[in-house]
């Protein structure tokens, strides 16, 4: 089995607005790196710029949105990634780029060696997390050894 993880979010500005253009500019640079990462497995077309309504990544009408959908061999892979590369630096910044949602905007769950997921069953396995808590279909860092680590940087639910 391998782990799958969304994390969505909420441009706080157009994407050619000068507010988000550092985030903008970096993307591909910073999801080139975690494709090289040991333990990554794949990421959706499109992980981590905004939707348009009319691609694969799209949440809604709203072209603000992001959904970022990967897949890890394990959550050390996914760890070692957000916490010991350049994606650090970006994410301590997501104040500046992002709108705080004042729900759960991350979930993580189990998948198949070579099941690649569809942002649908993603949205759906967050919608799980929200409604009924850490479970086998649906969990959180909570669920996974080293959740203390996570909240203390603030993964997870927005204060």
């Amino acid at each position: 089995m391998h782990l799958a993880e969304l994390n969505i979010g909420r441009l706080n500005a157009p994407v050619d607005d000068p507010r988000v253009h550092d985030f903008m500019a970096n993307l591909d640079r910073v999801n080139g790196m975690g494709k090289r990462m040991p333990g990554f497995v794949w990421m959706m077309e499109g992980s981590g710029e905004p939707g348009t309504g009319n691609t694969e990544n799209s949440i809604g009408d709203d072209p603000q949105f992001v959904a970022n959908l990967t897949v890890w061999e394990d959550a050390d892979s996914l760890r070692n990634f957000v916490w010991n590369t350049v994606h650090k630096q970006f994410y301590e910044r997501r104040a500046e780029w992002f709108e705080l949602l004042g729900e759960q905007h991350f979930v993580m769950w189990h998948v198949a060696d070579g099941h690649k997921p569809t942002l649908e069953e993603a949205l759906a396995r967050l919608e799980h997390l929200k409604a009924q808590g850490d479970s086998d279909f649906a969990f959180g860092w909570d669920a996974l050894e080293g959740a203390a680590e996570w909240h203390a940087k603030q993964c997870g639910v927005a204060a």
